[in-house]
């Protein structure tokens, strides 16, 4: 049976456009716009009908970064799929795309087995998956052939953490190679591990084991090092390169140069670079664990490079990289030991809010928050126009936005499951007050009507910037 939904009266925001437009779902989908006061317009009929009026209409956000259940150090992030996808429609996001882990010694296959398995039933909005590398080897480079056509069209390898994911330059050549061939999207995590860990090894034999270490051993040149090496390795393999969690200004001068070449490199930026910093790191009393992440919060100073990258486009993608861990019990594993913090923040909640006040800061306009929150992930890992938009024949991943509404960012309202925010205190302007995901209200008037299991797996094809 056919179930309708009208919204009425807002300001429907893509990447592309801003039109005052009614928006009819049907089945799930999109079915029509119409301006706002219409013949066509006023000719609809829903079962649900929802006022918009002084609101945004926008797409649901597509994070294109999360590390739910991720085994980590000895612990494990504190965000099931249920907590963390429910926490996403919260924060107005409707899709997410998560990290399944492949073990050294096991095949694509078990780690991608296990990742189903976790999330299957338990998730409140769709999701999809990237596979981690971490055994390049020529079982594994088959496996790549095959996880494409099943829909996990991207690769993520590590030139950090020797011992746990890393990847020399023969293996991360060899896996490039095979994503040339097979359309496979390789995502980088650029950071010179081997030398990290002789900085890490010198820092702790000169008694220096505060949390703000963390940031001052992974330095920003190893970044852009990094970041350099994986794209010549890319133009060797004739591989296009997406770089996750880019922090430094230097990271994004070696983006900005290879693709003033034209080359197909790709960049990915998250909140806490934009918004956070070594001021965090160096908090009194233990309290900078809560901002320990790979890679490390920067100066001050690198937020506008990372602004100026995402007006230029040398920077297409804001992602949160959401890997939270508990202050209490988790974080403090590295008291006495910064290396031995969990690595990880929370922010799936928060990225749409953030970006948003971004905009009213003036950094981005609207329609860029949307096109680097919903439209460019979704083209990137190959979602669109399924996602990241609001369009006939889209899903009706639709949130209702307030753009007037404040709010201030608190664990003690959050709901992620993680004892500390990592914006405490924090006011912003704009709020999301209704989720609808294919259709159906997750979120309604800032009460949850969802459930787990409604998400389902998304199956993607390849980047829609490489056809």
């Amino acid at each position: 049976m056919s179930t309708r939904t009208l919204i009425r009266g807002g300001l429907v925001i893509t990447a592309a456009d801003e039109l005052h437009a009614d928006v009819l779902i049907e089945d799930g989908r999109i079915a029509a716009l119409a301006a706002h006061g219409s013949d066509i317009a006023a000719g609809w009929t829903a079962a649900r009908v929802v006022d918009a009026t002084d609101r945004y209409v926008i797409p649901g956000g597509v994070d294109a970064h999360t590390h739910m259940e991720l085994p980590f150090g000895g612990t494990s992030a504190s965000d099931t799929f249920e907590t963390g996808t429910r926490a996403a429609a919260w924060g107005g996001t409707t899709t997410i795309v998560d990290f399944a882990v492949q073990t050294v010694g096991h095949t694509l296959r078990e780690g991608l087995d296990t990742w189903y398995a976790k999330a299957d039933g338990n998730c409140a909005v769709d999701y999809g998956f990237h596979m981690i590398l971490s055994d390049v080897n020529e079982h594994t480079l088959k496996e790549m052939d095959w996880l494409v056509q099943e829909g996990i069209s991207s690769f993520k390898l590590f030139m950090a953490y020797p011992g746990v994911f890393y990847s020399d330059d023969g293996q991360i050549l060899r896996a490039m190679q095979r994503g040339a061939a097979n359309g496979g999207l390789i995502m980088m995590h650029a950071e010179n591990g081997i030398a990290i860990d002789v900085l890490v090894e010198q820092a702790l034999a000169r008694g220096e084991t505060d949390p703000r270490y963390h940031g001052e051993v992974r330095k920003t040149l190893l970044e852009a090092e990094a970041t350099h090496r994986a794209i010549q390795l890319s133009r060797v393999a004739g591989s296009p390169l997406y770089v996750v969690h880019v922090s430094a200004e230097e990271a994004v001068a070696e983006l900005a140069a290879a693709r003033d070449k034209g080359l197909p490199v790709f960049g990915e930026t998250c909140p806490q670079y934009l918004f956070l910093s070594t001021d965090n790191l160096a908090e009194p009393d233990f309290e900078g664990a809560k901002y320990v992440c790979s890679t490390p919060l920067r100066p001050k100073e690198h937020q506008a490079a990372l602004w100026r990258g995402l007006r230029t486009n040398d920077l297409q993608v804001v992602s949160t990289d959401h890997c939270p861990f508990c202050f209490k019990g988790q974080k403090e594993l590295g008291v006495g030991d910064f290396s031995k913090i969990p690595n990880g923040l929370p922010g799936v909640e928060n990225r749409m809010d953030l970006l948003h006040q971004a905009v009213v800061d003036g950094h981005i306009s609207r329609r860029r928050w949307i096109e680097i929150a919903c439209a460019t992930p979704a083209r990137m890992f190959g979602l669109y126009p399924q996602k990241g938009t609001i369009a006939p024949g889209a899903d009706a991943d639709v949130v209702i936005y307030d753009p007037h509404a404040t709010q201030t960012l608190s664990a003690a309202t959050h709901h992620m499951n993680v004892d500390y925010s990592a914006y405490e205190g924090k006011t912003v302007t704009g709020q999301v007050e209704t989720v609808l995901s294919r259709g159906e209200p997750v979120i309604d008037q800032r009460k949850f009507t969802g459930r787990a299991g409604h998400g389902s797996f998304v199956p993607r094809s390849t980047c829609q910037y490489l056809n």
